[in-house]
């Protein structure tokens, strides 16, 4: 197998969570762009609508709250319907977290955190998986952050729900290798996304601040973490379950 065969993902299907914008968005882009069929899902529908139209044919949208097991249970119906098997499932979604340390944070903000983040991963992967496993095989990359192993000042709640994932992954991997499913974590610095406008007030700021964090001195293109998701989904990866792949501009080596 040549190496364009093993990244590509001709005749698969994919499933991303939190499509509608940011890394997801270039995730489902990325994966349309090497061969794949993507379900582009989303709790913002316009914005989901808005990739799969950028995609084209190979692409739909589904609005869903990845939070609500009922919501979930729906949209993997509507996903199985279109796709007769499922290959890959990112999951992407993310609620906007506030910042606080315990002290400061409300009980109904932590729960809603972890809710989304956590738990909207676990939902889909308990709905998606009996379907790849169906298909022989396949790839889970959970989006986690380089806050899930590291710690940043009054983010309490992300890096406990980023933290959480890696640690997901890994029981997952240990779960499911002999169905042949790999789960990983996809663990992006911080990359210039309307979620960093929101934290800093515009994306000069955020370049200002944030960017110098980072041993390259700058901040992640979505397009960077989403090369990375096409080889955590394609066979190029075919050797690597549980492991956390870090693309965060050397953000954890110091």
């Amino acid at each position: 197998m040549s190496l364009g065969e093993k990244y590509s993902l001709a005749h698969k299907s994919a499933v991303v969570t939190g499509a509608g914008n940011g890394i997801g968005r270039a995730i489902a882009l990325a994966f349309a762009e090497v061969g794949a069929n993507v379900a582009c899902v989303d709790l913002d529908e316009a914005a989901a609508e808005a990739t799969a139209t950028k995609i084209g044919s190979k692409a739909f949208a589904l609005a869903c709250d990845v939070s609500s097991e009922s919501e979930v249970e729906t949209a993997a119906k509507s996903i199985l319907a279109k796709f007769r098997t499922i290959h890959i499932l990112v999951n992407g979604a993310a609620g906007n977290d506030p910042n606080g340390t315990v002290l400061e944070l409300s009980l109904a903000d932590w729960i809603k955190v972890f809710a989304v983040n956590v738990g909207g991963a676990f939902l889909m992967s308990r709905a998606i998986l009996p379907a790849m496993i169906k298909a022989g095989g396949g790839s889970v990359i959970h989006i986690a952050s380089q806050l899930g192993s590291v710690a940043g000042p009054r983010r309490a709640v992300y890096c406990a729900t980023k933290g959480a994932l890696i640690q997901l992954a890994k029981a997952m991997a240990t779960d499911h290798a002999a169905q042949n499913i790999r789960v990983n974590t996809l663990s992006p610095g911080a990359v210039e996304t309307d979620r960093l406008v929101k934290r800093f007030g515009d994306m000069d700021t955020a370049r200002r601040i944030a960017g110098p964090k980072h041993l390259l001195q700058r901040l992640g293109q979505p397009d960077e973490i989403a090369q990375a998701a096409v080889f955590l989904a394609s066979d190029a990866s075919s050797f690597m379950t549980g492991a956390d792949l870090l693309v965060d501009g050397g953000y954890n080596a110091t």
